[in-house]
């Protein structure tokens, strides 16, 4: 079988292995420059996200009404856009 330098390698790379990821990864600089831009696409910002989430139904269908507003009025807004272009 292995001698005792085989479990020295091994244990040495079970302790270098994460070691080195948690220097790697946990550098602030490597943070801001990978994930703070991915998580920027991938989530919205915060003044677009809803704060305080409504608690009762009539609440919800005010709020559900709202989006709807919003959505009728980028549509109609991007079809007179439209309309005007083809003109």
């Amino acid at each position: 079988m292995a001698g005792p330098n085989l479990e020295v390698f091994k244990f040495s790379l079970y302790l270098f292995v994460p070691i080195a990821a948690l220097v790697h990864f946990g550098d602030p600089q490597w943070y801001r420059d990978h994930v703070v831009p991915y998580r920027d696409r991938l989530f919205p910002p915060l003044d677009r996200t809803v704060q305080s989430l409504p608690t009762n139904q009539s609440a919800i269908r005010e709020e559900l009404e709202r989006i709807k507003a919003e959505r009728m009025a980028r549509h109609a807004a991007r079809v007179a856009e439209q309309e005007k272009n083809n003109q």
